[in-house]
């Protein structure tokens, strides 16, 4: 075997190899020194997560315009400049999404610096989430149809996904099924503003925290850390409920049923000290009153407020319990009980 045959292909990928890591190195350079006078914006320090993908690219294509000139047979040519294509279109992708992926991330970092209104950074968030995965999916697909050209019997296939009658014929074929309808009940989702990244909801019966949104499905995080994953559909087609809609205050109830001689003065006397102790509780609204009677028992009423749905929720608990503890050490007739005595007479009416 020729030595000029082994040492040309091995002395061209070395420098293409130096070359690759000195421009890495070089771009991570300017990127930490961008990033440390541009405090304003995270976008450079973001883009430092690019390094890789951009040497995979600048590797690819050094090796891909000199493999010809290595000295390989004439039946490996084909096959390493084949090989070399596919790693550059795959590469590219990769890196457009971390660009994308950079951009976004620092475009949301700076409006959720610059705006308090936790409820539209929270929309925001969602928006450009979605934002994101859609761009991925659509460098994906051209990144697909591509490599899906450079193999002779498949150009008909990749010319179809990138054409835009062939765009359009996929998407009336998936547009009988249930997961392209998930897909724009996500963009519906994203862009309409009824459900947000954070949000606190109430779906069949669960209360949770709104996790994650993905254009196909939704999760939810319930109290107790399960999480309950949805198609997103379900949030345009069915009813449910946002308790973070129009603003995170909230208001909530605490219902007793007690008898019909409990001190209800002292009980709202009672109720203002025990909010004053919590420091959940907003200060906006604590009332107590009788909402319901029955023969044997009358219901009360307690209203409280709170900042957010998780506040409320332990206002709720601690009124609830700390009023009963109250009762039943200071006023335990008040409490329900089923009466054994006999009943007073009637008056005589002469």
């Amino acid at each position: 075997m020729d030595t000029d045959t082994v040492l040309r292909p091995i002395a061209v990928v070395a420098g293409a190899l130096v070359v690759t890591l000195l421009a890495g190195w070089l771009l991570d350079l300017l990127l930490r020194r961008a990033d440390a006078r541009h405090n304003e914006t995270p976008l450079w320090g973001l883009l430092r997560h690019c390094r890789l993908p951009f040497q995979f690219v600048l590797c690819t294509t050094l090796l891909y315009g000199s493999h010809r000139r290595m000295g390989l047979a004439p039946e490996y040519v084909f096959a390493v400049g084949r090989t070399l294509t596919l790693v550059l279109i795959g590469s590219a992708a990769w890196l457009l999404v971390r660009i994308a992926t950079a951009v976004v991330d620092s475009l949301y970092a700076r409006y959720a610096a610059q705006h308090p209104d936790d409820a539209r950074v929270r929309r925001v968030r969602t928006q450009v989430t979605l934002i994101h995965r859609v761009v991925t999916a659509v460098v994906v697909v051209v990144a697909v149809a591509a490599m899906l050209l450079t193999f002779p019997p498949m150009r008909a296939v990749g010319a179809s996904m990138l054409a835009s009658a062939g765009v359009l014929g996929i998407v009336a074929g998936i547009a009988a099924q249930s997961s392209l309808g998930n897909l724009f009940a996500g963009l519906q989702i994203a862009f309409g503003d009824t459900v947000r990244i954070g949000d606190t909801v109430v779906v069949d019966k669960e209360w949770g925290t709104v996790e994650e949104i993905t254009l196909t499905f939704l999760v939810v995080r319930t109290w107790d850390e399960r999480r309950i994953t949805m198609p997103v559909s379900y949030f345009t087609g069915k009813p449910y409920e946002n308790w973070s809609r129009g603003g995170a205050q909230m208001t909530g109830t605490v219902f007793w049923h007690l008898d019909h001689s409990a001190p209800l003065d002292l009980m709202r006397e009672q109720l203002q000290g025990i909010l004053e102790e919590i420091p959940e509780w907003d200060g906006r609204t604590g009332s107590l009153a009788v909402t319901d009677t029955t023969p044997h028992t009358i219901q009360v009423r307690a209203v409280v407020t709170a900042k957010d749905a998780t506040d409320i929720w332990t206002v709720r608990c601690q009124v609830r319990e700390r009023l009963i503890s109250w009762l039943l050490a200071h006023h335990p007739y008040a409490l329900p009980r089923i009466a054994t005595s006999p009943a007073d007479p009637r008056p005589d009416p002469s």
